[in-house]
């Protein structure tokens, strides 16, 4: 796995590495799976970055370190919890934590029944469902309650949500509005992710040589960042550079 590491430090890679393959696995994350397997050192330190220390930041340090091992145990309280009070917020709480294990149609399900009520032009179970619709090939109903959304607040909460929202336009086929909304986020927040997916909107369309400049771009870019930016965009600098191979 490392032939360049010799040693305990073959050893302690190798089982960081294992780690968080297994925990991947476990909790839906496989699009990382390349990076881990080709670029161990970069992809667990990128993984651990993105997707681990986040878990162990929240709550007290050993209600983090619980869920990196043992993923499915927060779930399991939840769903009692929920079994005990059929609340919104319950329902809710367990619905944002199959989120992060990417059990999306679970997810959706959950949220989408919270919209009735007082809850009925709620923007934020709104822009829930609309990330979850993308995540469950919903692109239609992705854009409808994005739109909903903009026309209440006139944005986004969160970056995520703007480029996902590029992302259900191009699902559905309206490569003309996504490469606008892609543009305008590559403008504005100077997005590799945006850029990577874009290049990859372009190269689909067989413009070789414009999809090339965005990956290109990507490589140009990194090395005007410090360390920490580049790890947080390993996997769209690992993705851009395979494209250009």
């Amino acid at each position: 796995m490392f032939p360049y590491i010799g040693g305990p430090y073959y050893i302690i890679f190798g089982i960081c590495q294992l780690l968080c393959i297994v925990h991947a696995l476990k909790t839906g994350r496989r699009d990382w799976l390349y990076l881990l397997i080709f670029l161990p050192v970069v992809g667990a330190a990128a993984y651990f970055i993105r997707e681990i220390l986040p878990t162990l930041r929240s709550g007290d340090s050993m209600e983090g370190v619980s869920a990196f091992l043992f993923p499915n145990g927060r779930i399991n309280e939840l769903e009692r919890q929920l079994k005990i009070s059929d609340t919104e917020a319950n329902r809710l709480n367990l619905a944002k934590e199959y989120e992060k294990q990417h059990k999306y149609d679970k997810a959706l399900e959950l949220t989408f029944s919270c919209l009735k009520g007082i809850y009925v032009k709620d923007s934020g179970i709104m822009q829930d469902v609309a990330r979850l619709s993308f995540h469950t090939n919903q692109f239609e109903q992705s854009i409808n309650y994005y739109t909903r959304v903009l026309a209440i607040k006139q944005r986004f909460d969160k970056p995520e949500d703007e480029l996902i929202f590029a992302r259900a336009i191009e699902g559905k086929g309206d490569t003309e509005k996504a490469e606008e909304e892609y543009k305008r986020i590559i403008r504005v927040h100077h997005s590799m992710e945006a850029r990577y997916y874009y290049g990859m909107m372009l190269k689909k369309l067989n413009r070789s040589d414009e999809a090339r400049q965005q990956f290109q771009s990507i490589q140009d870019e990194k090395d005007l960042h410090p360390q920490y930016v580049k790890r947080l965009n390993a996997r769209w600098i690992s993705l851009s550079k395979r494209e250009l191979n």
